[in-house]
């Protein structure tokens, strides 16, 4: 049996493939020049199961979608105490360019912005590091996120710097006020080589999944950072990530999230998943037209916002075994537990990875406590399939958690 979650992300490409509103990043050159009918959409579980549709391979630079994980590395290099001196953790309500500083101190308001991701660019790796070492520190520190080698688009890296003066402009002011200590202009050369890193929306997903999971990347099985970093992080995505539609952001799809100027657009829901979808047109505030449409459609399809669905135990299959023998052989899943999107994904998995052999096959939900919408849909749909492959199935449901009785 094929899994259910392609076709279902196939549907969701196909709804938002023919909005061609928004526009490509024009004030740097390389990025006005991609193709803006690329879409993809991945999702990948904290088990390390990737599901994706569109262009899922096609590279793109990382952009700001870069600033939460070297955020990530900063607190775990330098400590909160350091970092936290250096840039704040309040919304700015502004764009992602704009000077916003604390009056008192000059300190950043966050690290989602380019003033805040500038001076944590500069707190990555310990003091004694040069420039460029500080750069490899980055670059390895995303490519253990990805749970693969990355490299820098060199004429993205020399597109950007050579037009790079709104940032010069922030860290020359960041260094007047002492929170910069280095020269303004080696930093921001590290800051758009980190930016200017070459990913596909499998990486994006891979990386979201790994702070989804506790910082423990799904694929390596790698301690990239600490859970409480992992904490800190996700705090941050899910009230500054989305500039100055974060608050929009927050009510409507609920998933701590963070943008990039390339048209990459990265969701890390913890317990459960990492999303990344890819559309290189933005709206006026910098995000994926596209992206954004995709993230509404999966938060409202299956439940994902975060103040809605707890994670789900890693346990929701409590078996799986032939009963009987010959004919009347049956395959028994055994379920158990309160059962969501990550638990639904595991039961699909399970059946497919199974492909039972035998013609009856039962799905035993007595120690089921409960199942949401969308995990009741995802088993109907099981449930169909396997009968489309000539399966006898049956539901043993004795306190109708599935709701109205599928047939047998």
């Amino acid at each position: 049996m094929k899994s259910i979650i392609p076709d279902y992300l196939d549907e969701a490409l196909a709804r938002v493939a023919s909005d061609a509103s928004g526009q490509l990043a024009d004030y740097i050159p390389e990025l006005a020049a991609a193709d803006p009918t690329r879409l993809a959409a991945v999702f990948a579980t904290t088990d390390g199961r990737l599901y994706g549709a569109g262009d899922v391979d096609t590279e793109f630079t990382i952009q700001s979608i870069s600033k939460p994980f070297a955020y990530a590395m900063a607190l775990d290099d330098a400590g909160f105490e350091a970092v936290l001196a250096k840039v704040g953790v309040e919304p700015s309500g502004e764009a992602f360019n704009q000077i916003s500083l604390e009056r008192d101190t000059g300190r950043p308001l966050n690290p989602m912005i380019n003033a805040g991701a500038i001076t944590v660019h500069s707190l990555v790796g310990s003091m004694q590091l040069t420039a460029a070492d500080r750069v490899a520190r980055v670059i390895d520190g995303l490519s253990a996120f990805a749970g693969r080698p990355l490299g820098v688009d060199e004429a993205m890296c020399a597109s950007e710097m050579e037009n790079a003066h709104r940032n010069l402009a922030i860290a020359h002011m960041l260094r007047s006020h002492g929170v910069l200590t280095e020269d303004p202009t080696v930093v921001v050369d590290g800051y758009i080589r980190q930016c200017s890193v070459r990913v596909t929306t499998r990486d994006l997903a891979m990386m979201a999944a790994t702070l989804a999971n506790h910082g423990v990347n799904p694929v390596t099985g790698d301690q990239v950072v600490g859970e409480r970093v992992v904490r800190q992080v996700l705090s941050v995505m899910a009230t500054c990530g989305m500039y100055d539609t974060a608050g929009d952001w927050a009510t409507q799809v609920g998933i701590p999230a963070k943008s990039g100027v390339a048209g990459g657009l990265i969701g890390a829901l913890p317990g459960q998943v990492g999303i990344a979808t890819f559309s290189p047109r933005l709206d006026a505030h910098g995000n994926s037209v596209r992206g954004i449409s995709l993230f509404e459609q999966f938060s409202s399809d299956m439940g994902l916002h975060v103040m809605e669905v707890p994670a789900t135990t890693r346990t929701v299959v409590r078996a799986n075994r032939t009963r009987g023998s010959g004919a009347g052989a049956a395959r028994v899943f055994e379920l158990q537990g309160g059962i969501r999107f990550a638990g639904a994904e595991r039961i699909v998995r399970e059946v497919v990875d199974s492909a039972p052999s035998e013609t009856r096959v039962v799905f035993d939900l007595t120690l089921v406590s409960s199942i949401d919408d969308v995990a009741r849909r995802m088993l109907r749909e099981v449930v169909y399939r396997l009968r489309l492959d000539g399966h006898h199935v049956e539901i043993a449901d004795p306190d109708s958690v599935m709701g109205a009785r599928v047939r047998a």
